[in-house]
């Protein structure tokens, strides 16, 4: 169970790998220290930042971003080491927030590698703070334990590092800032904004992938009619609580914000009283459809989980309120024997089976009122949001600019396994993509053997990269294939019998390395171009479209040196358009050991078949990812290609 933390208060860590999640409502520096028995720091040697981003057992982010995934191996950090201390601090030198109080306030997570929260902390009531030391994992009588801080420092960084004993504080801490002004200077900018009138709104990421490193919110939260949630729990007993002392948790996503653009038109009939309003497709803040619509998704979302999180928890009150009741009725030894207690438990039964309906009613009545939406949104969303089985691909033309966002699959918990929502991420990509071809602990891939799972994988793929060639316009995004084993052929065939692709699948490995050489190549090329402002002087036969590598079989082909490069591609990429799609079976690639868990994390893990494995922190639902299917018998596919191609081949661009 997750221990919510409050400032100063600790717990037990079950484990020494773990992952430190961090989430902010604009891009934050991330980084930890080493200290002594006492927290003295005693070198800059003992300091993780984006600068030097890894010390034995640490490794934290390179950029400033909204999320932050910090990996921790306590079992290999030095012996002298008893304290890590988890620091975040706003960037100084890119025209961002200065103050804490003035963004929406941070949360972090200690979690398993499997992404399982063990404590969490959200670091509330900071002002004019722009650093903090937001928690520490420390030893104690051979145990390691993690205690909530939020020591925040109007000083800043340089404060805070001065504040460990650091010496040189105000030097390391400009050298950070330094760095972090570099790597966002290396950033890709979002995509250009729909009308002059203003920027397009920039949600947070959505489930199981990072959020992207904008600039903050502008304006406060919309206000989305929100389902119809009925009571968290019995009303006569004031609802649950998180433990002795605290309040009502709330189960809204603390992040849900958004600038303020003009609300969705008056499209729908006001509802009778006593009914929920009638649902309308783009009822939700944005610029444009396409935004609105975008919105509304997430705005399902996290309808849906809020909702479910509600009903959850009324259930687990109930049942704590009927075990207390038990306990108090049948603490005395006469009611044990006779009718006494036979009438005790029943009354506690039907106190708890009377709160588990009523929060099923108001569970039942959200579920079909976000089905209903869902069934006017779906059919109303642009190719880039809908499912291969929407009409909307069969009028499908090559677009003249990006989307706001891909879908790469639906969402769904088990309540109701027939309300999908759509995943969507945002473009241009942020991070690449890894589907799973291994062996899951979910029933469909226990019913799927080995070499079916990695046809599904493959196939998922191809998909993939034909959604991304259909979004982009002619000419702006290329794809690359590495197949060293020549086994993806019959899944390749609609991408290469199309011509769609930059070149032949790569095979052998000779051919691993030449088409690493050469995106390697890219990424150094632009990276150089953008640091010396001389982005007009790239060789002339550098392809400057969004670059998509797909990798099969994984690590087959991979010699030590191309291990390396695609690591490289992996971190460096996404920021100059060139990213990563793996099919892999990570027991593959077992025999590298921890030296590939970078590149794992730092790619988006999806599944080819349905697989509960995403995990929502604000809530703590594990949300099954469902892939997007091809209907049967269906030919959009090829056809979409065969536009690609058509429009790739006259050169058409916007």
């Amino acid at each position: 169970m997750t221990a919510e933390l409050v400032r100063g208060q600790n717990h037990t860590l079950p484990q020494t790998r773990l992952e430190i999640r961090v989430s902010a409502g604009t891009p934050v520096v991330a980084g930890a220290t080493l200290g002594d028995e006492r927290g003295t720091v005693h070198g800059i040697e003992w300091i993780a930042h984006p600068g030097s981003p890894q010390l034995p057992g640490l490794e934290v982010s390179k950029q400033a971003a909204a999320d932050h995934r910090l990996a921790v191996d306590l079992d290999a950090v030095p012996a002298a080491v008893h304290r890590v201390t988890v620091l975040l601090a706003l960037p100084m030198e890119v025209g961002g927030p200065v103050r804490f109080g003035a963004v929406a306030a941070p949360f972090v997570a200690v979690t398993g590698l499997e992404g399982t929260e063990i404590a969490t902390f959200t670091l509330t009531g900071l002002d004019a703070e722009s650093a903090v030391a937001a928690l520490e994992l420390y030893r104690r009588q051979g145990d390691w334990k993690v205690r909530a801080v939020g020591q925040g420092y109007a000083g800043g960084l340089a404060a805070m590092l001065a504040d460990q004993g650091v010496t040189g504080a105000a030097e390391l801490a400009r050298s950070i800032h330094e760095a972090v002004a570099r790597g966002m200077a290396r950033s890709v900018a979002p995509p250009p904004p729909r009308t002059p009138e203003g920027d397009r709104v920039r949600h947070t990421a959505g489930i199981g992938e990072p959020a992207p490193p904008a600039a903050p919110p502008a304006g406060p939260a919309p206000t989305r009619p929100p389902a119809a949630t009925g009571p968290t729990a019995d009303s006569t007993a004031g609802g649950p609580t998180a433990g002795p002392g605290t309040g009502p948790i709330s189960y809204a996503h603390p992040r849900r914000q958004a600038t303020a653009p003009p609300p969705p038109p008056p499209t729908a009939p006001p509802a009778e009283p006593g009914r929920p309003a009638q649902p309308v497709a783009g009822d939700a803040t944005g610029w444009s459809m396409e935004e609105r619509l975008y919105n509304q998704v997430w705005g399902m979302f996290e309808d849906l989980a809020r909702t479910t999180a509600a009903y959850r928890s009324a259930v687990d009150f109930a049942e704590s309120r009927m075990d207390q009741e038990l306990d108090r009725a049948l603490s005395d030894p006469r009611n044990r024997i006779g009718g006494a207690g036979d009438r005790a438990r029943q009354e506690a039964r039907a106190k708890r089976d009377q709160l588990t309906d009523r929060a099923r009613e108001a569970l039942d009545r959200d579920l079909a009122q976000l089905a209903a939406e869902s069934a006017v949104v779906e059919p109303a969303l642009p190719a880039a949001f809908a499912a291969w089985d929407n009409p909307v691909w069969h009028a499908y033309r090559v677009p003249m600019e990006i989307p706001m966002a891909l879908r790469i699959g639906d969402l769904h918990l088990p309540e109701n396994s027939d309300l999908h929502i759509p995943l969507l991420v945002r473009l241009p990509l942020e991070r690449g993509i890894w589907v799973d071809s291994g062996r899951t602990a979910s029933e469909a891939a226990a019913l799927t053997d080995t070499d079916r799972l990695r046809r599904l994988a493959m196939d998922n793929a191809v998909a993939h990269a034909a959604r991304l060639l259909a979004v982009y316009p002619a000419g702006e995004f290329s794809v690359h294939v590495i197949d060293a084993a020549g086994s993806a052929a019959a899944a390749l065939a609609p991408l290469v019998n199309s011509g769609v692709l930059a070149g032949p699948p790569a095979a052998g490995a000779g051919g691993v390395a030449s088409v690493l050489a050469r995106l390697t190549r890219r990424v150094d090329l632009v990276q150089m171009a953008i640091r010396a402002g001389a982005a007009d002087s790239l060789p002339p036969d550098l392809d400057t479209a969004e670059q998509l590598l797909i990798v099969n079989d994984f690590p087959h082909g991979f010699d030590d040196r191309a291990v390396t490069q695609l690591r490289y591609l992996a971190d460096e990429g996404p920021s100059v358009g060139v990213h990563l799609l793996m099919v892999a079976d990570r027991e593959d690639a077992s025999a590298y050991g921890p030296v590939l868990d970078p590149l794992w994390r730092s790619l988006l893990r999806i599944t080819p078949v349905a697989d509960d494995h995403l995990a929502d922190p604000w809530v703590g639902h594990a949300w099954t990812y469902e892939p997007l299917g091809m209907p049967a018998g269906s030919r959009v596919l090829e056809q979409v290609l065969a536009q690609v191609a058509a429009a790739r081949r006259t050169g058409r661009r916007p």
